[in-house]
C-alpha cells in the first residue's frame, strides 16, 4: 500500500516536471528580428553642452500660480530658438496657456495621420535639506565624469532636449517627413498638466486631428534589474495608472488636553489611516502585468524561466514576492499611500478640525468611483467627510501592442539599443499624454533612458544625471523613430 502510494506520488511528480520543462520550453521569444542600422554620427560633446546649458533654467512648476518661474520659462524658449535654427526656421511654433509650446513639422502626405512626440519642461523642486547631498549643483548644469548633471537631466528636459536635437539633425540634412510630426512641451506636468497639456488637447481636439500614435516620457531601458535576465529590457508603458487623492476631514469641539474625550479627533482619524493602510484593494497579477511577464519568460534564464513561463502553477508565489517591494507591488494594485495630515496648533490644545490626504494610484480596471466606495466601506465612520480632490483622473485605457504603432516603437528601441528586450509595462506615474485619450488609440509612454537599480531614487531625488554616452542614444533613438514613423503604411490611416 506504501509502495503504492510513493509510486503514484512520484508518477505525479514526473507529470509535473515534463508539464513545468514542456511549458518552459515551448515559450517562444516574442522579440522581433530588426535589421543592422548605420549609426548616426552626433557632436555628443555640444549636444550635452545645450542639454547642460537647458538645466540652469529654473523652470519649476508651481500648483497654485501658473505663471510661476514665468522669466526662466522664457530664458529656455529663447535658449531653444537659438540653438535650433532650423527648427525655428521650418516648423510652425504655438504657445499655449502660459508657457506650454507645441511644433508642427508638415509632412507631405497629408493622407496619413500625424505623430505626437511629447515631453515637459518643468522641474520639481529641489527637496528642502538635500541641497548639500547634491555631488553637483542641481541647477548648474554641470558636466563632469562623463555626466550631464542636474535637476531636469532625467525628467524630463533630456527627452525634450533629445528630440529638438533629432529634428534639428533631420531638418539640416534636407529630411521632409511623409507624415507630419507634432511636438508638445508642457509647462506643468509636475504639478497635474491642467493649463498644459490639458489646453493642448483641448486644442488639437478643437481641430478635429488624430493621431497615429502619441509618444510620451515614461517607462525605461533597465539594466540589472529583472533577476534571471542578462539582457537590458526597455519596457513600453501601454497604459498608465489613474490618480485619486481622497481627502478626509473631521470636525470636533476643541477643548484643553487636561479633559480630553474618551475618544479624540485624532485617535479617530488615526485609526481610519490605519484601516486604510491595513486593508488595501487586492493584488493580481493579470492585465499589462501578465503580458509583461509572458513576453519576458522566453528571454530569461534558469528557475525566474520556469516560474514565468508556468504562472498557473507559481502565481501566488510570485505575487507573494512582488508585493514586499514597493514598485513590483505597484504594478498588481491599486496602491494606497497616506500623504498628508493637518491637525492641531498647540500641545495643550485638541484641535477642532482635522485633514489628511489619501493618494490612490488606480489599476486600469479600478476607477475613482470604486476607490471611494473602498474608503467609506474600510473607515466606516460617517463623521468623517470624505472628498476627492482636484486633478484626479481615471486609469487610461489599455493601447495595443499588435499594431503597426507599437511595432514601429519596439522596432526603433531594438535598433537602437542592442542586446535589449522589449515588453509592454504599466506605468505606475501619471503623465502629460493621459489628456490625450480621444485623439488615438495609441499612446504610448517611454524614455530611452538607461537606469540600473542604483539610478532609479535619482528620479526626483538627489544627484539627477544622465550620461553623454545615453543621451547620445536618445538623439539616436528620436532620429531614427521619427524616420520609422514617417513612413507611409501598406494601409493608409486617413485624417479626420
Amino acid at each position: 500500500m506504501i509502495r503504492r502510494f510513493f509510486f503514484f506520488l512520484a508518477s505525479i511528480l514526473l507529470v509535473l516536471i515534463i508539464v513545468l520543462a514542456g511549458n518552459t520550453l515551448l515559450q517562444r521569444s516574442q522579440q522581433i528580428e530588426v535589421r543592422s542600422i548605420a549609426q548616426v554620427t552626433i557632436d555628443e560633446q555640444a549636444a550635452a553642452d545645450r542639454l547642460a546649458h537647458s538645466l540652469r533654467f529654473v523652470t519649476i512648476s508651481s500648483q497654485t500660480d501658473e505663471n510661476a518661474n514665468a522669466a526662466e520659462f522664457q530664458k529656455l524658449h529663447a535658449f531653444m530658438d537659438q540653438s535650433y535654427p532650423h527648427i525655428r526656421a521650418a516648423l510652425k511654433r504655438e504657445t499655449i496657456g502660459a508657457n506650454s509650446l507645441l511644433y508642427k513639422w508638415e509632412g507631405t502626405d497629408v493622407s496619413l495621420k500625424p505623430i505626437l512626440l511629447m515631453a515637459h519642461q518643468d522641474v520639481v523642486p529641489i527637496a528642502p535639506g538635500t541641497e548639500h547631498s547634491w555631488q553637483q549643483l542641481p541647477f548648474a548644469g554641470n558636466i563632469q565624469d562623463g555626466f550631464i548633471w542636474g535637476r531636469g537631466a532625467w525628467d524630463d528636459k533630456g527627452n525634450l532636449f533629445a528630440i529638438l536635437e533629432a529634428v534639428e539633425m533631420l531638418l539640416a540634412s534636407g529630411y521632409q517627413p511623409q507624415r507630419t510630426i507634432y511636438l508638445s512641451f508642457g509647462h506643468d506636468e509636475e504639478v497635474s498638466g491642467l493649463h498644459g497639456a490639458k489646453a493642448v488637447a483641448e486644442l488639437l481636439k478643437s481641430r478635429q486631428i488624430q493621431f497615429e500614435y502619441v509618444l510620451d516620457e515614461g517607462m525605461l531601458v533597465t539594466e540589472g534589474i529583472l533577476q534571471g535576465l542578462d539582457k537590458s529590457a526597455a519596457l513600453i508603458g501601454v497604459a498608465e495608472k489613474g490618480y485619486a487623492s481622497v481627502q478626509l476631514s473631521l470636525d470636533a469641539t476643541p477643548g484643553h488636553s487636561s479633559m480630553p474625550p474618551q475618544q479624540t479627533a485624532i485617535g479617530m482619524m488615526s485609526l481610519a489611516l490605519s484601516k486604510l493602510e491595513q486593508h488595501q484593494l487586492p493584488a493580481d497579477i493579470r492585465g499589462v502585468a501578465l503580458d509583461m511577464f509572458n513576453t519576458i519568460a522566453p528571454e530569461m534564464h534558469g528557475i525566474n524561466r520556469v516560474v514565468l513561463s508556468n504562472l498557473w502553477l507559481f502565481s501566488p508565489l510570485l505575487q507573494h514576492e512582488l508585493e514586499k517591494s514597493g514598485s513590483t507591488n505597484a504594478m498588481l494594485r491599486t496602491t494606497t499611500a497616506l500623504t498628508m495630515v493637518h491637525a492641531g496648533n498647540k500641545d495643550n490644545v485638541l484641535p477642532g478640525n482635522i485633514q489628511a490626504t489619501v493618494n490612490f494610484r488606480t489599476l486600469p480596471g479600478d476607477t475613482q468611483a470604486s476607490v471611494m466606495a473602498h474608503v467609506k466601506s474600510t473607515i466606516d465612520n460617517t463623521n468623517i467627510h470624505i472628498q476627492s480632490l482636484m486633478g484626479n483622473s481615471e486609469p487610461s485605457k489599455v493601447s495595443p501592442t499588435t499594431g503597426k504603432a507599437y511595432e514601429t516603437i519596439n522596432r526603433t528601441i531594438r535598433e537602437t539599443f542592442t542586446n535589449t528586450i522589449v515588453a509592454p509595462g504599466l506605468m505606475l506615474g501619471a503623465t502629460d499624454s493621459r489628456y490625450f485619450e480621444g485623439l488615438s488609440e495609441n499612446i504610448f509612454k517611454f524614455s530611452p533612458v538607461r537606469a540600473g537599480s542604483e539610478d532609479l531614487p535619482r528620479f526626483h531625488g538627489t544627484n539627477e544625471r544622465i550620461s553623454i554616452k545615453n543621451y547620445a542614444e536618445m538623439i539616436r533613438f528620436y532620429h531614427q523613430l521619427i524616420l520609422n514613423s514617417s513612413k507611409s503604411s501598406n494601409e493608409k490611416e486617413k485624417t479626420k
